[in-house]
């Protein structure tokens, strides 16, 4: 049985997942372990382009324990498929910095399309049982929100980070701040509005990635992360708009008080739940249910071809 390693690196969270997989299975034999770490790389390159000094330290270090983390399992670094998505497409540095990542820890990266990237998230998405023809998979990261279905999809230049710095810039935020990332959300959106009419009515949305991971830890009333618990939470887009409704009067520090919202991510929150709001709201969406899995999963799953 093959030990693989896939590290999901975003612009706002560092994923590592770790598996016995064996060759061409769907699924994991045994996950040996399932890391998540908020490092923040892609702070500040929504309008600078390029990596902040001490976001590159706070992922370096993040890294290192990951590289340990695989030898660990028994696994050389060099053999783990590590994928980079939307603030290392942006980023000016990015090269000089992944070469440094190489060098001191073994692990070497890809920076991957938006178009690749959203395939390998609906294919990591799906859990055990779901149909793939009527599920649409929604994926809001820090830089970039992908939406996908077995019928194309596409990856839309906005995320719970980016939006939050290009708008939500008060504490609490503005009436015209949030109606103006209202509207960007809604522009954003609406490229993708031939897209939903080539889906059946009945299609489902899934929804991947930390918001939707966080908003279903609230959701369910959740003090500590548990997957088992999480997977197939079911929303409807009053719940995430009254939820929506609840994190625009707060401060950032109000936010942490509630149910299951990191401390580090609570500022970016509300951008994030607008974009799943948005998105049920403008894509016709009732509802949607919530998986841990994403991006990581599905590098595991085409792990060998990849790797040629």
């Amino acid at each position: 049985m093959a030990v693989r390693a896939s590290i999901d690196l975003g612009t706002n969270t560092c994923l590592l997942l770790l598996a016995e997989w064996e060759a061409g299975a769907p699924e994991p034999k045994k996950v040996l372990g399932d890391f998540s770490t908020i490092v923040r790389l892609g702070e500040g390159v929504d309008q600078a382009r390029e990596f902040k000094p001490e976001a590159m330290e706070r992922t370096l270090k993040c890294l290192s324990g990951y590289s340990e983390k695989i030898k660990e399992a028994g696994l050389a670094p060099s053999l783990a498929f590590c994928v980079a998505t939307s603030s290392s497409r942006d980023s000016k540095n990015g090269k000089a910095f992944f070469d440094r990542i190489r060098n001191e820890t073994g692990l070497e990266f890809r920076i991957i399309s938006g178009e690749d990237e959203a395939r390998l998230t609906f294919l990591g998405g799906l859990l055990p049982g779901m149909g793939a023809e009527k599920t649409a998979v929604i994926d809001i990261g820090g830089g970039s929100t992908e939406l996908i279905s077995l019928k194309g999809g596409q990856s839309l230049d906005m995320g719970s980070v980016r939006f939050t710095e290009r708008f939500l810039k008060s504490d609490p935020v503005t009436d015209d701040e949030f109606w103006n990332c209202q509207e960007a959300i809604d522009s954003e959106l609406s490229k993708l509005s031939s897209w939903r009419s080539r889906l059946s009515l009945d299609t489902e949305l899934l929804a991947v990635a930390g918001t939707a991971t966080t908003l279903a830890q609230w959701f369910i009333n959740l003090p500590v992360f548990n997957a088992a618990k999480i997977d197939q939470v079911c929303m409807t887009r009053g719940d995430v708009h009254r939820m929506v409704e609840d994190l625009k009067w707060r401060t950032v520090k109000e936010r942490i008080s509630i149910v299951g919202i990191e401390p580090k991510r609570a500022d970016v929150i509300l951008a994030g739940a607008m974009i799943l709001w948005r998105a049920q709201e403008g894509l016709n969406f009732a509802k949607c249910r919530v998986s841990t899995r994403g991006l990581r999963y599905g590098v595991m799953k085409e792990f060998d071809s990849i790797r040629k």
